[in-house]
C-alpha cells in the first residue's frame, strides 16, 4: 500500500511542517523553467501577433514548450519512482510521500485564508492587503463584505487546484501525474492570460497552457463540489450556479460552497453566485474554511479508499 502510505505521509508533512524552503521547493523549479521559457514564445508587449501565421506560430511555441516543461516533470518524477523502487516498502512510501508533499498546499491556502479575517479584525486596508496575495483582481476599493466574498471564492477555487487535483491525478497516474498537474496548473497561472503580463504578449503563447489546466482540471473541479456540496442543493441549483463564472472549471467549487453556507459570492463586473444568500460576515470564513477541511479529509479518505481498491 505504498501509495496510501505516501499520501498520509505528504498529508502529515504538511499539517506539521508545512511547504519545504523556497530553494528545495519543485514548483519554485517550475517557475523558473516558465519564466525562462516565456521570455523566448511570448512576444513582447507592443508586438502582438496580427497574421494568422504569427499567431500560430506564438501558439505551436507555447505548446511545445508546455509539453518539454511536463516531460521533465514527469521524467524527474520517473527518476524518484526508480530509486523507490530499490527501498524497502516502508522507505519507498516515505520517500513518495516527501516528493508528494510539494505538489499541493493545503496548509497555506488554509493559513493564507484564515489571516483575511484575522487582517480585516485590525483594518480594511490589511484586509485588502491579505487578500492582495490570495488574488490577481484589484483589492484597493473592495469594502469588507467583498473582501470576504474574495477570501471565500479563493478557497473554493483553490481547494481544488491545491490539494483535490494533485491528489486525483496521483490517484490515476503516481508522483507523475501529480507533478504533470502541478506543472500545468503553474504554467496557467504564469501563462495562461488573454493579453499583457509581464511585458509580454500572451493571447496565443498562453493559449496551450490555459486550454490545458482546464482540460486536467475539469473533472477534479466537479468532485470538489461534490465534496463540499450540501445535502440540501440539489445538482440543478449547482449546475445553474457554476454557469455564470467564465471559468469552465472554477465556478463549481465556488457555487457549491456559496449554496453549501448559503453566502451570496460576487466578483463584481464578473458574476454574482448565489443571489438569494446573505452577505459574507465575521464568522463566515472560518465556517468556510471548516466546510473546506472536511472537503481535505474526504478527499484524502476517497483516495485512500481508491489505492486500496487498485492493490497500490
Amino acid at each position: 500500500m505504498q501509495g496510501v502510505a505516501a499520501l498520509w505521509v505528504a498529508l502529515a508533512i504538511d499539517r506539521w511542517l508545512g511547504e519545504p524552503p523556497p530553494a528545495m521547493h519543485p514548483v519554485r523549479w517550475m517557475g523558473a523553467f516558465l519564466g525562462w521559457m516565456g521570455g523566448l514564445v511570448a512576444p513582447r508587449a507592443g508586438i502582438a501577433a496580427s497574421t494568422t501565421a504569427a499567431k500560430l506560430m506564438a501558439l505551436v511555441a507555447g505548446a511545445a514548450a508546455w509539453c518539454l516543461g511536463a516531460a521533465l516533470a514527469a521524467l524527474a518524477s520517473f527518476g524518484l519512482l526508480a530509486l523507490a523502487h530499490r527501498l524497502p516498502g516502508w522507505a519507498a512510501g516515505l520517500l513518495v510521500g516527501i516528493a508528494l508533499k510539494p505538489l499541493f498546499a493545503w496548509r497555506m491556502l488554509h493559513d493564507e485564508v484564515a489571516a483575511v479575517e484575522t487582517a480585516l479584525g485590525r483594518s480594511l486596508a490589511q484586509g485588502r492587503s491579505a487578500l492582495g496575495r490570495l488574488v490577481s483582481r484589484d483589492v484597493s476599493a473592495l469594502d469588507a463584505t467583498q473582501v470576504r466574498e474574495g477570501a471565500i471564492e479563493s478557497l473554493a477555487e483553490n481547494l481544488n487546484d491545491s490539494l483535490v487535483a494533485p491528489l486525483f491525478w496521483f490517484v490515476l497516474f503516481g508522483l507523475p501525474g501529480a507533478a504533470v498537474y502541478r506543472f500545468a496548473n503553474t504554467a496557467d497561472a504564469m501563462w495562461g492570460y488573454r493579453g499583457e503580463r509581464g511585458g509580454r504578449q500572451w493571447e496565443w503563447a498562453g493559449k496551450w497552457a490555459a486550454r490545458a489546466d482546464d482540460v486536467l482540471s475539469w473533472l477534479p473541479a466537479r468532485l470538489t463540489a461534490l465534496l463540499l456540496m450540501p445535502p440540501v442543493a440539489s445538482a440543478r441549483q449547482l449546475l445553474v450556479e457554476a454557469r455564470k463564472t467564465a471559468s469552465p472549471n472554477g465556478g463549481w467549487p465556488m457555487s457549491a460552497m456559496a449554496l453549501k453556507l448559503d453566502l451570496r459570492l460576487a466578483k463584481p463586473g464578473s458574476y454574482l453566485l448565489h443571489p438569494e444568500g446573505r452577505a459574507p460576515g465575521p464568522a463566515d470564513i472560518p465556517r468556510a474554511l471548516r466546510a473546506a477541511t472536511l472537503a481535505t479529509w474526504g478527499a484524502a479518505i476517497c483516495a485512500s479508499i481508491a489505492f486500496m481498491f487498485a492493490g497500490l
